[in-house]
């Protein structure tokens, strides 16, 4: 089963490389675009199960052993990132079928989009520091390049921003790798794990962890170092935003993650101390910008902010139980959040604008698109039995076992701040009426359902979610416990190196 860890590179890749070949057949490369994405979502899925019965895989490039050559590994925190990664290329590419405008489509949309989803689950299944610098590149080239795609003047003016920072960020890990490598000899991740502890240096792999911490912070978009994503993720089309909104960020927050579990623990008093700090203020300042907007999109980005607050809080308590509510929390908000910006782009079809003033009579018009919009909403807010409440509840309970009190009451007080906002946008899109009675578009047929169904799906999901709670905790703490006790990892990776 080992194939499938390179599948979910692979497939992406190659239907990407068959797009580009379709260059003038926009027709050819949108079933290219879903064909790549239903396979990549496919691999992902029987990669989950294969790792669920079979335990943790691991893939030496070209029969190159560990350390030496190019390690793909999968856990159960990485192979459930995948499979969300091949989740949202597959709802995207289909809501992009209507909402993508032809220019962008013949100018290489759907390949783009197919080499960020080979990025995304290059990152998340690499097994060494380098390669993941390198899909962090492809990353950024793909993700600018659809940011910037249509030349509009606020999608420029929003993408310097988003590529300066994420360069400085790509030299900064550069550096880092550079000097971790010169320090332990190594860059594969198990190897490092074994390394670091033996060498002795804790000040010094301290001073690493924290040049680590400021660039995946700034691809992950926390404190203080996220003014560039509200500044760029509401510029480029919805599907755009919303596949840069589920993923992006989250690769930055799996990379801290995967680091300050199995590399940067020799100083928890500190580091992680630190990055509590962060979640709290990533936490306060994301959901305050969001409350000070009436432009949907920039509140949704905003918010965006304040959501990986609440993933470095389970990081910065690393119990298994905070852990465990991160990696629900992760999946929830990919879900919810990206709900909540395809209904975004249907309510931007139905009145033509993303502004809170000029919108309004929806609840009154479209029933069915105020419960698309409902329901997310009050999950994001943490509303029982939706799936965030199930996530903020186990993190609110890990904060209070470990004695985190400050930190928890700032949560919970996120989450009201969170509720008043979702309150702000159904008060003013969904519940007053509008000043112009007449729709600007009507949604039918083949339009109607592609709109509907990826949003709808979404939705269902969070439903789901909140309903399978049990199990899927569960699955949860089980790749908790592997990101707690990494010895499985360390020994699969490294076999008879070890």
């Amino acid at each position: 089963m080992h194939h499938l860890l390179v599948l979910p590179i692979l497939i992406p890749l190659i239907a990407a490389g068959a797009a580009l070949l379709a260059w003038r057949q926009r027709r050819m490369q949108r079933w290219l675009g879903l064909a790549g994405a239903a396979g990549l979502l496919v691999v992902a899925v029987l990669l989950l199960i294969s790792v669920v019965n079979d335990g943790i895989l691991a893939l030496q490039i070209g029969d190159w052993p560990a350390p030496f050559g190019i390690t793909l590994a999968a856990d159960l925190f990485s192979a459930v990132m995948v499979t969300v990664t091949g989740l949202m290329g597959a709802v995207v590419m289909v809501y992009s079928l209507v909402s993508m405008d032809p220019a962008r489509e013949s100018f290489g949309y759907y390949p783009l989009l197919l080499i960020l989803l080979m990025g995304v689950s290059g990152a998340f299944l690499t097994g060494d520091l380098f390669n993941l610098y390198v899909w962090f590149e492809v990353l950024l080239i793909a993700s600018f390049v659809l940011l910037v795609l249509g030349g509009e003047r606020a999608q420029l003016a929003g993408a310097i921003k988003y590529f300066t920072l994420n360069l400085i960020a790509s030299a900064l890990f550069l550096s880092a790798v550079g000097i971790l490598y010169s320090v332990a000899g190594t860059l594969n991740l198990a190897d490092l794990a074994v390394q670091l502890p033996r060498l002795g240096q804790s000040g010094l792999i301290t001073v690493l962890a924290m040049l680590f911490l400021v660039a995946f912070g700034i691809k992950a978009a926390i404190f203080p170092l996220f003014f560039w994503l509200p500044d760029s993720y509401h510029t480029p089309p919805l599907p755009v935003t919303t596949i840069f909104a589920a993923l992006l960020t989250k690769v930055g927050v799996y990379a801290l993650i995967r680091t300050f579990t199995l590399l940067f623990t020799q100083d928890i008093a500190y580091t992680h101390t630190l990055l509590l700090v962060l979640a709290g203020l990533t936490m306060v300042t994301g959901v305050l910008g969001a409350v000070a907007q009436m432009e949907m999109r920039r509140l949704l980005s905003f918010h965006i902010i304040s959501q990986i607050g609440y993933l470095l809080l389970g990081l910065g308590l690393y119990t298994p139980l905070a852990l465990a509510a991160t990696l629900v929390f992760m999946v929830h908000v990919i879900i919810t959040k990206s709900a909540l910006f395809l209904v975004s782009g249907i309510v931007h079809r139905l009145q033509g604008t993303y502004h809170l003033k000029q919108l309004g009579g929806l609840y009154q018009s479209h029933l069915g698109v105020a419960l698309l919009f409902l329901l997310p909403a009050l999950s994001l807010a943490g509303l029982p039995p939706l799936s965030g409440f199930w996530a903020k509840f186990a993190l609110v309970r890990a904060g209070l076992e470990a004695g985190q009190y400050a930190i928890t009451a700032v949560g919970l007080g996120v989450s009201i701040l969170t509720l008043f906002s979702m309150t702000k946008i159904w008060t003013e899109a969904f519940w007053k009426p509008r000043t112009v009675q007449e729709p600007i578009h009507v949604l039918q047929g083949r339009e109607r359902l592609l709109y509907f169904l990826p949003a709808l799906t979404l939705v269902g999901l969070t439903v789901l979610l909140g309903m399978l709670a049990e199990p899927i905790f569960t699955l949860a703490t089980a790749a908790a416990q592997q990101l707690i006790d990494p010895s499985a990892y360390i020994q699969t990776v490294l076999g008879g190196a070890l």
